[in-house]
């Protein structure tokens, strides 16, 4: 069962003096399904049974049951939910009042979001990375919550909000160490947010941002940014070149919780077809991939992965 906040007080640092986010739910960011087909979760069972080396891509909808929200669920994800949109690369590197606005809503938002913690279903993944099971998982999320719950075959495809990087020399450093500088620097600001958004974001007002400060790198005072990929930007590479390496030596790919929307994990998709690599997709509602795939499951991630064995 996932639990529920009835209401929530985010008390995040001596710098925020006022911040309330009512009537959470964490149901509110899982879409709703019906019941689980068993026929389907028999035939997962079998899917999983018969790999030796599976590879796995996970998407917003695992981490929707920690209680962080997503994008494109429906009816609950942040574009059903509302006509904002993320911060896109381009704005981030071009405007400092853009990297204002986006850093006070980051920095109140971020102790709730570093705060969550990992679910069943990342817990399954890790026990089937240690009976040896699952050769390699590349996660879209940037939450960090399977290297929370101790995953090592590990690739995070679009970066960790957990780490922060300089734009000018490169250096990356603790995305909790840039908290306690913009305490430093922010002692009397406050703000309040009646809604949380995904990756760490909230919803503040822009007149709210106007006094907020940010630093630049202790190294050359070039502009931080979270290590992740905004929306806009390319994965790195040697990233995707690394996945596909590892996808080349798997046997079998299950997507979970992904609808796949976004090409930077399709491509995978699309490279298994190539192969002959069998494709499962566990997902509430439908994929970009649904039509590569030989199984569909709608369900829980959760909820379903947890009665699969790794035999």
């Amino acid at each position: 069962m996932l639990p529920t906040w009835r209401a929530l007080t985010i008390n995040a640092s001596p710098g925020i003096r006022s911040i309330s986010v009512s009537a959470i739910s964490l149901l509110n960011f899982v879409p709703s399904t019906s019941t689980v087909d068993a026929h389907l979760v028999d035939k997962l069972q079998y899917f999983v049974s018969q790999a030796s080396r599976l590879f796995v891509i996970s998407g917003a909808g695992l981490s929707t049951e920690s209680g962080i929200p997503d994008y494109r669920s429906e009816g609950v994800g942040l574009y059903a939910r509302t006509d904002r949109r993320p911060m896109r690369y381009e704005e981030f590197v071009r405007s400092a009042k853009s990297r204002q606005r986006y850093w006070a809503r980051n920095y109140v938002g971020w102790p709730l979001f570093s705060s969550h913690t990992p679910n069943a279903a990342h817990r399954t993944l890790r026990r089937w990375e240690e009976t040896g099971k699952l050769h390699w998982l590349v996660t879209q999320n940037v939450d960090s919550l399977h290297s929370k719950a101790g995953q090592r075959r590990l690739t995070e495809l679009h970066g960790c909000a957990h780490r922060v990087i300089c734009l000018g020399c490169g250096t990356v450093s603790p995305r909790e160490e840039l908290q306690r500088r913009f305490e430093a620097l922010n002692p009397e600001w406050s703000a309040q947010t009646s809604g949380v958004a995904p990756d760490g974001d909230v919803f503040l007002e822009d007149e709210q941002v106007l006094h907020f400060r940010v630093p630049s790198c202790t190294d050359c005072s070039g502009t931080l940014k979270p290590e992740v990929t905004f929306f806009g930007d390319n994965v790195n590479k040697a990233t995707v070149q690394l996945v596909q390496d590892r996808l080349a030596e798997s046997d079998a790919l299950l997507v979970t919780g992904s609808s796949l929307q976004v090409y930077s994990g399709y491509r995978f998709l699309l490279a298994a077809k190539a192969r002959n690599i069998p494709i499962a997709i566990l997902n509430i509602g439908p994929t970009r991939a649904d039509h590569l795939a030989e199984l569909k499951v709608s369900g829980r991630c959760g909820e379903v992965l947890s009665v699969i064995q790794p035999q």
